[in-house]
């Protein structure tokens, strides 16, 4: 297989006609595919990934954390950084470098481990009817990092998904 470092791989049709299913697929030995429809315009879907006072409403992971920390400065060449805190007062922390930001299309984010391998996320936001398809590329260093990566991103996009569903319905 071939892997694209720049394009997201198209969510399949599953994941596009229905909502509230995330779709994981592993199409090669470093990348992890995300992708899930939220029943919303990509407008509104664009605003909360990329707000940072909508996306600590959401992007919480499982449950009991919170997000106390969330700084975007959206452009390429632009910083974020996200802190998360579970219920026990541990912090959790991500931080990176915007590559790309085309609103309200696609935009690349990437961030580098402690070991100083990169990861690189490119999210695409894709509109049909009214609904909008969401498609998150991850491309890790290596097959280990991704296969160590996959648990800890289903367990943290689904129950942040199921939050934006609802957050996205109180919007509407």
């Amino acid at each position: 297989m071939t892997t694209r470092s720049d394009a997201a791989a198209p969510a399949s049709e599953s994941a596009r006609n229905v909502t509230g299913r995330t779709e994981y697929l592993t199409p090669n030995d470093r990348e992890i595919v995300v992708a899930r429809t939220f029943d919303a315009p990509r407008s509104l879907v664009w605003a909360v990934f990329t707000d940072p006072t909508h996306l600590p409403k959401w992007h919480t992971g499982p449950a009991g954390f919170t997000m106390p920390v969330c700084e975007i400065d959206l452009r390429p060449g632009g910083k974020w950084n996200y802190v998360w805190r579970n219920r026990q007062g541990r912090e959790f922390g991500a931080a990176g470098t915007y590559r790309e930001v085309d609103p309200p299309k696609r935009m690349v984010q990437v961030t580098k481990a402690l070991d100083g391998q990169e990861q690189t996320n490119t999210t695409t936001f894709t509109e049909e009817n009214g609904r909008t398809t969401v498609t998150v590329t991850m491309l890790f260093a290596s097959k280990e990092t991704r296969d160590q990566g996959l648990p800890y991103a289903k367990m943290g996009l689904e129950a942040s998904y199921a939050l934006l569903d609802a957050y996205l319905a109180s919007k509407i």
